[in-house]
């Protein structure tokens, strides 16, 4: 048992599943972690994502996977559509022959803030404004309410986000380390079914350089997600969002499901709005400061691999640190010496699975109907999801491994 007075004290900075998930693993071994956030209470939204076997395995570690629903629709089907309202054979994440779970955002943050010892601080509207460290602790300047304060921390853990703070204080400025992969994404959830859509049906409208996709669940409105390509995106942070996208998808007239889905953004009184950037980074720790998920190795929406990378990123740090009691340094990097190639090729992977949420031109969108009529014929849906299946229990015994080394 770790008496109090020999218990490590860490900062969090973010409340997103990574940072959540790093606490719940730090107090696991005997830390005493403190949450701040940026935000001025807990943020509950999120829009479509999907848990992988990584992700799925941190989840059940970390005791938050049966807290996780699974909202994949019962016969959900996925149709490639054009403006005309046409409907072709589609593929969506829910024909992956790895069966992902299919959730909102927020349902991951609240299984893992629901699992949260109840005695981990929290500190709302907090932001770091400096971080000092020495070799035996880290100086952090916290500001809330306009006052600040010094504390001093055994570490610190930036989970904030593609563009953290903790990234920028201790590392440098974020146009050191972001790369734009030349996207624009918008995405909220919508009042209800549209375009003629059935509840438990989504779509992918695409056309070279630009997608919208339906996201459909089982016991929730469906979600919408716009993807386009662009060669300025500072220009696309220019006047309303909304009026950004319906540029990106015009002159042409929108046809019903492409003209209800951005009205519903219109009206939306939530919604994310962005660029679509990865962080490149030589190391992801600088002595007691270490940064997990987004805030690192961001894959982009495009991997799909986000969540499960950050409570698989997370669940390590715990590991790591335990094993090296002694070291902060050097368990920060083992731990990045056991994550990187994963990461690496996770991100390699939202590069190239940029083409499969936005086509880059006509041909990759006249391959899907076959594609998705060739993976519901028996010989060849069976062998690739033999294929996919050895590929995922490859990667998965690896994560594994470095659980168990």
């Amino acid at each position: 048992m770790t008496s109090p007075s020999s218990r490590r004290r860490a900062l969090v900075v973010g409340l997103g599943a990574s940072g959540i998930a790093t606490a719940i693993g730090l107090r696991r071994i005997g830390w005493d972690p403190v949450i701040v956030e940026r935000a001025p209470g807990r943020r509950s939204g999120g829009y479509f994502v999907v848990l992988f076997g990584a992700g799925q395995a941190a989840a059940r570690r970390l005791g938050i996977l049966d807290a996780i629903p699974d909202r994949s629709p019962p016969g959900g089907v996925t149709y490639t559509v054009d403006r005309a309202g046409v409907r072709k054979p589609g593929l969506g994440f829910g024909d992956l022959p790895v069966a992902p779970r299919m959730m909102l955002r927020g349902d991951v943050e609240r299984a893992a803030f629901a699992a949260l010892p109840h005695d981990v601080e929290i500190r709302y509207a907090t932001t770091p404004t400096r971080i000092d460290q020495d070799p035996s602790g880290v100086e952090v300047t916290l500001e809330h309410d306009g006052e600040s304060k010094t504390e001093r921390f055994d570490l610190v853990v930036g989970a904030d986000g593609l563009r953290s703070t903790v990234r920028r204080l201790v590392f440098g400025p974020h146009d050191r380390y972001l790369h734009r992969l030349g996207y624009m994404i918008a995405a909220t959830t919508l009042p209800g079914p549209v375009g003629g859509l059935s509840p438990h049906e989504g779509a992918g409208l695409l056309e070279p350089g630009r997608a919208m996709w339906i996201f459909p669940f089982a016991d929730h409105p469906p979600t919408v997600l716009f993807s386009y390509r662009t060669d300025d995106v500072d220009a696309e942070f220019t006047g309303r969002p909304v009026e950004r996208v319906r540029a990106a998808y015009g002159p042409q007239p929108t046809g019903r499901l492409l003209g209800e889905a951005l009205d519903a953004l219109d009206a939306a009184d939530e919604f994310l709005f962005d660029s679509v950037e990865q962080p490149r980074m030589d190391s992801w720790s600088r002595g007691r400061v270490v940064l997990v998920g987004d805030s690192a190795w961001c894959p982009s929406l495009y991997a799909a691999m986000g969540v499960s990378a950050g409570l698989a990123g997370a669940d390590l740090l715990g590991s790591m640190l335990h094993r090296h009691p002694g070291d902060i340094p050097g368990a920060l990097r083992a731990w990045e010496a056991q994550l990187r190639p994963h990461m690496s090729y996770y991100q390699a992977n939202g590069v190239e699975q940029r083409y499969f949420v936005t086509p880059g031109n006509q041909r990759q969108i006249a391959l899907r109907p076959i594609m998705a009529r060739s993976l519901r014929l028996p010989v060849i849906g069976n062998a690739l999801r033999s294929l996919r299946s050895s590929s995922k229990s490859i990667r998965q015994r690896e994560l594994d491994i470095a659980h168990a080394g």
